[in-house]
C-alpha cells in the first residue's frame, strides 16, 4: 500500500504537470468543470491567464484566489483531479457540470443541487465499498443553495445517477433501470467527485445544469442543442458558482472533516 507521504509527493508532482499551474497558484476554493467554455469565460471575466493549454487539464485563478479547472469528461478524470487536489488541500470544491434530466420536473436550463449520487460508474469502487453513499458536503451545498435563491432562481434537488456509459440512449433495458432508480438526472462525474472527495477529506458539492432530456422523444443532446444551452444558461451557471465559492470563504460556515 502506498504511504500517505509517498502519495502526497506524487500528487504534488502531478498536479502542476496535468494543469500547467503551480500548487501555490491554486486558491483555497476551486470550481471544477469539464467544458473549456467555462474556463475561457472565467478568464475573460477576471482578466487572468489560462494555464495548461498544452496539458490534459486547463486552470486559472482570479485575483480573489478562486480557481477553476477543466478536468475533462468522465468519472476516471473526475477521480484524477480529486486525487491531485490533495496536493493543495483546498477548503472547498464545487463541480459545475451538465446533466441529462430524467423527470418532467427536470427541464433544460434547470439547476440541480443533488442530495446524493448513485454509483453506477465503477470508478468509485476503487475507493470505498459499493454500500458507501456518494454524498456532498452539507454545509457547502447549503451555502450554494442560498446563493441560488438570492439570484431569484429556483433549483431542483434529488438523486443523480452517475454512469461511465456515454451512448446509452437507445438501450431500453438501461433506460428502464434508470426509471427504477427514481433518479432526477444522469451524468458521468458527480458520484465520483463525491466519493473521492470523501476519501480525500475534501469538502465537495455539485451544481448541475440540465442540458438535455435523453429519455424523452427528440431529447437527446446534439451539437446544436448543446450550443443553445451554452448561449442561454452557461453564464448564469458560472456566475452562481463564482459567487458561492468566493463568498463562502468570506462569510460561510467552517467546513470540518471527520474521519471515522
Amino acid at each position: 500500500m502506498v504511504s500517505s507521504k509517498v502519495r502526497l509527493s506524487i500528487t504534488k508532482d502531478w498536479l502542476p504537470r496535468y494543469t500547467g499551474m503551480e500548487i501555490d497558484e491554486f486558491g483555497d476554493y476551486i470550481l471544477l468543470t469539464n467544458f473549456s467554455d467555462y474556463v475561457i469565460r472565467f478568464s475573460e471575466m477576471f482578466n487572468c491567464e489560462i494555464k495548461g493549454l498544452n496539458r490534459p487539464m486547463q486552470a486559472a485563478t482570479n485575483s480573489d484566489g478562486l480557481s477553476i479547472v477543466n478536468f475533462g469528461i468522465g468519472s476516471p478524470n473526475a477521480a484524477i483531479i480529486m486525487d491531485l487536489l490533495t496536493a493543495r488541500d483546498p477548503k472547498g470544491v464545487l463541480f459545475l457540470g451538465k446533466c441529462g434530466g430524467l423527470k418532467e420536473s427536470s427541464e433544460i436550463g434547470n439547476l440541480i443541487l443533488p442530495i446524493a449520487a448513485i454509483r453506477g460508474e465503477g470508478t468509485s469502487d476503487d475507493y470505498y465499498p459499493p454500500e458507501i453513499p456518494a454524498l456532498p458536503s452539507f454545509k457547502l451545498h447549503k451555502f450554494v443553495s442560498e446563493k441560488v435563491i438570492e439570484q431569484n432562481l429556483e433549483y431542483r434537488t434529488g438523486v443523480i445517477y452517475t454512469t461511465n456509459r456515454r451512448v446509452w440512449e437507445h438501450d431500453e433495458a438501461f433506460k428502464n433501470r434508470l426509471r427504477d432508480t427514481t433518479a432526477i438526472a444522469i451524468d458521468m462525474e458527480t458520484a465520483t467527485i463525491f466519493i473521492v472527495g470523501h476519501y480525500n477529506q475534501i469538502a465537495r458539492g455539485a451544481l448541475l445544469l440540465v442540458s438535455d432530456t435523453p429519455v424523452t422523444p427528440d431529447g437527446i443532446k446534439t451539437g446544436k442543442s448543446d450550443q443553445e444551452v451554452t448561449e442561454n444558461w452557461l453564464q448564469k451557471h458560472l456566475d452562481i458558482g463564482i459567487n458561492a465559492m468566493t463568498e463562502i470563504g468570506m462569510t460561510g460556515e467552517t467546513i470540518r472533516h471527520f474521519r471515522y
